[in-house]
């Protein structure tokens, strides 16, 4: 790669990765701040709380990629053009695809990145991210209980603790009242929460099993020195499980069975979700297209750009919004996929026929007009005024 073209690539490439970081960090932060809850709230521990938010980043980088790459390029060439390098570049004899050459390998490679995100990581980390809520919500001795109260965590089951002390629960009593036939009473001086084979049990030390019988004058009691109960027996009823199409994986998309209960339910979203992936790719070369189209060629400084860099950004927002419709119609028609595919495609062209032809249509539009010389600026000698 000749110098001048490393040059503008590591320009660009520093531009692009300053700005993907950036934005990445703060919009990263501000979502961490909204699961703070899942510390203090939840009593979560911090390798959870930073599992849950790592998890999203996959998903934010694919979003800001694309739009870190169109910054950077926008960047790159207002510098090239204001230190009047993309004018010796020109005189030198350098055609405008060699000065765009590398801008290609960068958009290239963001393309690649954002495709690869698309189809593979992001799904995988929601996929992650399910597993991890739904762990989170099926623990519910940290989401519901609170020491010294009765909390009813389903119909029928009573939960309460005296006190925690380290990772042990004192005081335990837990009433199940679901069977009709027996009420199941358990009180125990100690309970713990332990994982075996990633189902969650309780178990409590030195206590007893009451068994009420409706009718009966007494009840049945078993003391014990150890007993584990399954908490997943009294786990509130309505959190099975279900991938939504986001979480499931682009083999699972493109091969879905049709007795899918969600896929059943909402086919039209299945749809959706694999088109959007699959074309990801293309809104970056779109994107990148449009910067190459408003600022790729040449200007003097007196020659303002800002018109330039704003219809820049009023494409791309253009973009975007006429690419998150698209998505949304293809849930509920299967025509409009088309223009999933067709929206960025279309840019594409019209970007590169403002390239190839950007200066013969400059010349078109009517030259501006500029105040007239005084009159005796107009009749001065040609050594100055007198």
């Amino acid at each position: 790669m000749p110098l001048v073209e490393r040059y503008i690539l590591k320009i660009a490439v520093t531009a692009f990765l300053v700005c993907l970081l950036g934005l990445t960090a703060v919009i990263w932060l501000t979502q961490a701040l909204r699961e703070v809850d899942l510390l203090t709230g939840q009593g979560q521990t911090l390798v959870v709380f930073l599992t849950f938010t790592l998890l999203s980043l996959p998903a934010l980088v694919a979003i800001i990629a694309p739009v870190a790459l169109f910054i950077a390029i926008l960047y790159t060439l207002n510098k090239l053009n204001g230190d009047s390098e993309l004018v010796v570049m020109n005189a030198a004899g350098m055609s405008f695809w060699r000065i765009m050459r590398p801008f290609g390998w960068l958009t290239g490679g963001v393309a690649a990145m954002v495709g690869v995100m698309a189809v593979v990581l992001v799904p995988a980390s929601f996929n992650e991210l399910r597993f991890l809520i739904t762990q989170i919500r099926a623990d519910f001795v940290a989401n519901l209980v609170r020491e010294g109260q009765f909390t009813e965590i389903d119909r029928g089951v009573t939960f309460s603790f005296r006190e925690r002390s380290g990772e042990a629960l004192m005081g335990i009593f837990l009433q199940d009242r679901r069977d009709e036939r027996r009420t199941l009473v358990y009180i125990a001086e100690i309970g713990q929460i332990a994982q075996v084979d990633e189902e969650s049990y309780l178990v409590l030390e030195r206590g007893s099993v009451h068994t009420l019988t409706p009718g009966a004058r007494d009840s049945s009691i078993v003391a014990f020195k150890r007993y584990a109960v399954d908490l997943s027996a009294f786990a509130p009823q309505g959190d099975l499980t279900f991938f939504k199409p986001r979480e499931r994986s682009t083999g699972e998309l493109l091969t879905i069975d049709d007795s899918d209960p969600v896929y059943a339910a909402f086919p039209g979203r299945f749809r959706s979700e694999l088109h959007d992936r699959l074309s990801a790719w293309l809104y970056v070369l779109a994107m990148a297209a449009i910067a190459f189209a408003a600022l790729g060629d040449a200007r003097t400084t007196r020659q303002g750009r800002g018109l330039a860099i704003a219809a820049a950004i009023g494409g791309v927002v253009a973009l975007r919004v006429a690419g998150f419709a698209a998505t949304s119609a293809a849930a509920r028609s299967d025509i409009a996929v088309v223009m999933v595919w067709a929206i960025p495609v279309l840019t594409l062209i019209g970007a590169f026929v403002i390239m190839n032809h950007g200066a013969r249509l400059r010349r078109m539009l009517p030259a501006p007009k500029l105040p007239a010389l005084p009159a005796r600026l107009r009749s001065a000698p040609p050594g100055g005024v007198g």
